[in-house]
Formats: C-alpha cells, structure tokens, sequence
C-alpha cells in the first residue's frame, strides 16, 4: 500500500504539477484536502490548491517538480523535492523578474483510498525571495 501511495504522490505532482494538468487534480486529491501550512492567500480544500498551483504555473510557466527521495509507511509518503522555473509572471504580488530560480522543500501527504487527504509542505520561500531578488543577499564575511 505504501509504494503504491508513494507512486500516486510522484503522479500528481507529474501530471497537475509539471504538465500543467490542474483540473486532473481531482484524480489524486479529495474535495476537502487539507493544507496543513497554506501558501500566503491559499483557500481551502481542492479549490484552494487548484489556485495556487495555478498561481504557480502564472508566475513559473516552465516550473518543473522533481522529486529525489521518498519514505512510504503506512498512509504517509514524505517527499524530498526541488523546483525549478523561470519567473515570467507574476507570483505572490512580486512582478516578473525573469530570474531562473531552483527551490527545494519536503511535502508529508497522509492519503485515504489512493488520493491525497491531507498535505503539510515545507518550502525554502527565503531562498526563493532571494532568488527573485526581493531580499538582499546575505553579507559575506
């Protein structure tokens, strides 16, 4: 059972994420999924992640997920992730920088009978704020 929700976790994050395929999202996530550490302005349930993925994909057109280690056990898959993207858009109020960017995090998914139930995902938003230039480097030494 654990492999199996590792492979749909690695799915969804190929097909709504990468490819694009939001309104697919239903096929891997229930109605009333729960973000556990909501995005800044991220609504609840399907809608709300539908939202910020597409959000995501305005500000990152080219974001590509890729996932470089997961842990199975029971109903809960850690994944340890990396994105990458060029901002082109507009993305949580910061306008088009053009800066390639490269983020990683790690996302706990809890899924019921094959699709996402609940989610907590831990993102480097310094690194990325960083990368698009919204905060100063740090002070070299």
């Amino acid at each position: 059972m654990s492999r199996d929700n590792a492979a749909i976790v690695r799915d969804f994050v190929d097909d709504v994420i990468t490819q694009g395929n939001i309104e697919g999202a239903a096929k891997y996530v229930w109605e009333d999924v729960v973000e556990q550490v909501p995005l800044p302005g991220q609504g609840p349930g399907i809608e709300g992640l539908k939202d910020i993925l597409r959000a995501m994909r305005a500000g990152f057109p080219d974001i590509v997920f890729s996932i470089h280690e997961q842990i199975a056990e029971h109903d809960k898959v850690a994944s340890r992730f990396e994105w990458t993207g060029t901002h082109n858009g507009e993305f949580l109020g910061i306008p088009a920088t053009g800066h390639s960017v490269r983020v990683w995090g790690i996302v706990i998914d809890r899924l019921v009978d094959g699709r996402i139930k609940d989610t907590r995902i831990i993102m480097d938003t310094m690194s990325l704020m960083g990368q698009l230039g919204v905060l100063p480097p740090p002070p070299t030494p």
